[in-house]
C-alpha cells in the first residue's frame, strides 16, 4: 500500500476536535466521496480508499450530498422498464 503524507495546519485540526486520526479518516472519506462523485473511482475503489466497507461508503454518500446511484434519463427509463 502506498503512503501519502501531507501537512495540516493546526487550526484546521480544530474541526476534528484536534484529533489527527479523525482528521485522517475524514480527509480519506471526503476524497473518496469526491472521486466517486466526479467519476474517477467506482464505489468499491472509493470505499477501499476510505478504508470502510462498500455498504458503509454508499450509506455515507448522503452525508456529503452525493447521490448513491447516478442515472441519466435514458438509463433511468431503461431500468424502470426492466423493473
Amino acid at each position: 500500500m502506498a503512503q501519502v503524507l501531507f501537512e495540516v495546519p493546526q487550526e484546521s485540526l480544530l474541526a476534528f476536535k484536534g484529533s489527527e486520526e479523525q482528521a485522517g479518516r475524514e480527509v480519506l472519506m471526503a476524497a473518496a466521496v469526491k472521486f466517486y462523485e466526479i467519476g474517477h473511482m467506482y464505489s468499491g475503489a472509493a470505499a477501499r480508499l476510505a478504508r470502510v466497507p462498500r455498504t458503509v461508503f454508499l450509506t455515507r454518500l448522503a452525508d456529503y450530498g452525493v447521490e448513491t446511484f447516478k442515472y441519466d434519463k435514458d438509463e433511468f427509463e431503461k431500468e424502470t422498464r426492466l423493473a
